[in-house]
C-alpha cells in the first residue's frame, strides 16, 4: 500500500516561489502515475482541481491555471515527486495534495490521472498573500 507525505507548503507573497515535495513509501511508485491536486478551503466551490501529473513514461500534464508556472518532476531517488511553483498568485492559495494512481494508471490529463487505485496524502497548505 502506497503512503504519501507532502511537505514544503507555507506562506509567501505574490510573485514568489515554493517547492512542494511528496515522499512515497510502501511501494515502488515507478509503477504509478503521480500528481498534485488542490482544494481551496475558503472558496464557495470546493472541488478538487488538477494541478500537475507525471505518468510512468515521464509525460507531464498541467491544469490550465498553472501551465507555464508550475513544474512537476520525479526525484533522483524515484520515491519522491516535486512540484516547483513559480510566479505564485493569491488564487493559488489552497491545500495541495499528492496523489498516486495505479498500478494500472490509464490516462493523465490536465493535471489528474485516472485508472487503478488512487491514494492521497494528507496535504500541505499553501497561502499566497497579495
Amino acid at each position: 500500500q502506497v503512503q504519501l507525505a507532502e511537505s514544503g507548503g507555507g506562506s509567501v507573497q505574490a510573485g514568489g516561489s515554493l517547492r512542494l515535495s511528496c515522499a512515497a513509501s510502501g511501494a515502488d511508485i515507478g509503477h504509478y502515475c503521480m500528481g498534485w491536486f488542490r482544494q481551496c478551503l475558503q472558496c464557495s466551490r470546493n472541488e478538487r482541481e488538477g494541478v500537475a501529473s507525471i505518468d510512468t513514461n515521464g509525460h507531464t500534464t498541467y491544469g490550465e491555471s498553472v501551465e507555464g508556472r508550475f513544474t512537476i518532476a520525479q526525484g533522483n531517488a524515484k520515491n519522491t515527486v516535486y512540484l516547483q511553483m513559480n510566479s505564485l498568485r493569491p488564487e493559488d492559495t489552497a491545500m495541495y495534495y499528492c496523489e498516486a494512481v495505479g498500478p494500472e494508471c490509464t490516462l493523465c490529463d490536465s493535471g489528474r490521472c485516472y485508472g487503478g487505485m488512487a491514494v492521497d496524502g494528507k496535504g500541505t497548505l499553501v497561502t499566497i498573500s497579495s
